[in-house]
Formats: C-alpha cells, sequence, structure tokens
C-alpha cells in the first residue's frame, strides 16, 4: 500500500486478513507525548484482523527528552493554546487525506488514543460526530477549556471505550470519571471501565478493548 505525503508523518499497516476486500475498517492511533508514530504498533497484532491501522506522529518536538507532542502541558487538563490548536487542524485535515488516499471504510474509522492523544481524539470526534465512528480513549480526558465547539447532540451514532488506570499519576482518574459524566448526558454509546494499574495500557484493558472493537466490526459486516 503506496504511503501519501500528508501534514503529518504516519505509518500504514495493512491488514493481516485483506478478505473480503477494501474498503477496510480502519484505525487512527495517536500516541502520548514523547514518543512517535512508532509507540502504539506494538498493540496491533492484538486486534482484528480485518483492521488497517494508520498510527500519527504528532507535530511538535517533545523538548524534554526526545520524541514528539500534541502540545506543551500548561498544566494538566490545559494544553498550550496555540500548539492544540495548530495539532486540531491538522490532525482533521489528515482525516480528510487519509479518507480520500486509503482503502478506509468511512462508515468504520475508529480512533485509539492514549493520554494526550486521547485528547486529540475527543477534539475530532466531538467537533466532528460524522467523521469518527469509535474512539478508544485510554488515560486522556475531554479538552473542555479547548476553545472547540463540541456538537454533544450530534453523537448518537458514535460509541466510545473510556479506559483510566486508578492509581494514574501523571492524568488523575478524576479525569476520565468526568469525561464518564460528559458523554453520559448525550446519545453516545458508553463504556467505561477502570483498571489497577498507571498511566499505561495493561493486559486486561487491550484485551477487553480488542472485544469491544471486534463487536462493532462484527455489527458492520452483519
Amino acid at each position: 500500500m503506496k504511503q501519501i505525503e500528508s501534514s503529518l508523518i504516519h505509518r500504514v499497516i495493512p491488514p493481516a486478513l485483506e478478505k473480503p476486500g477494501p474498503p477496510y475498517p480502519t484505525m487512527v492511533l495517536l500516541h502520548g507525548r514523547g514518543t512517535d508514530e512508532n509507540d502504539l504498533l506494538g498493540l496491533t497484532p492484538y486486534f482484528d484482523e480485518r483492521l488497517l491501522f494508520i498510527s500519527v506522529r504528532a507535530p511538535h518536538p517533545f523538548s524534554f527528552g526526545g520524541g514528539y507532542a500534541w502540545y506543551e502541558v500548561l498544566q494538566v487538563g490545559a494544553p498550550e493554546p496555540n500548539q492544540f490548536a495548530e495539532s486540531y487542524e491538522r490532525l482533521s485535515s489528515f482525516l480528510n487525506d487519509i479518507r480520500k488516499e486509503y482503502p478506509v471504510d468511512p462508515s468504520r474509522l475508529y480512533f485509539f488514543g492514549f493520554s494526550m492523544g486521547t485528547v486529540m481524539a475527543y477534539a475530532i470526534t466531538l467537533t466532528r460526530p460524522d467523521v469518527i465512528s469509535a474512539v478508544v480513549a485510554h488515560s486522556g480526558y475531554v479538552p473542555e477549556d479547548s476553545g472547540l465547539s463540541f456538537r454533544l447532540g450530534d453523537l448518537d451514532r458514535v460509541s466510545f471505550f473510556i479506559a483510566h488506570g486508578l492509581h494514574d499519576p501523571v492524568i488523575p482518574v478524576s479525569f476520565a470519571r468526568r469525561a464518564q459524566e460528559i458523554l453520559r448526558r448525550t446519545h453516545a454509546h458508553l463504556t467505561y471501565q477502570e483498571y489497577p494499574i498507571g498511566h499505561t495500557v495493561s493486559e486486561q484493558s487491550v484485551q477487553n478493548i480488542v472485544g469491544w472493537l471486534t463487536q462493532k466490526i462484527d455489527a458492520k459486516e452483519g
């Protein structure tokens, strides 16, 4: 699969099982701070073999320790507004690019976000709910003070799996509970799970997410 030039550097992993053929259900992977587009690829073998994966590099170099970031953290829950706005616009354009250039099934386009990657997944999905059909929001938060206009009344076709560690020292679990509170007021389909972990994924969280997403894929093919 030929990789397109785009505003964001990314890697593409074709489906391990290419039947019944394109267009494919597609998962866009959004990494956390200080890593890159390779960080979440180790999870892909656990997911459904029908998935096309597109793993995206955040646009801003991370000054402390290398890697990349979607924005500078002013404090937990408060992204630096200029970097955040740039990342939002570039990621939004990127989604337009991949839907045109890759064999993406637009009705089965999913996000897997971790940490600030989850923040970006929320930002896009809550403002463009017509584009994303399901979101895995792991260890992040809803950017409520970002200045974006959320379309909370238009989430009836969007599913969310919120996963968070009870002992997360970076983004406390209270932020996940706040996201749950926001989404429960909408018509979104919501699954919420807390795990006895820190700021990381676990075998149990991945297993739960994999099963949840496979059900979404099967429901579209049924």
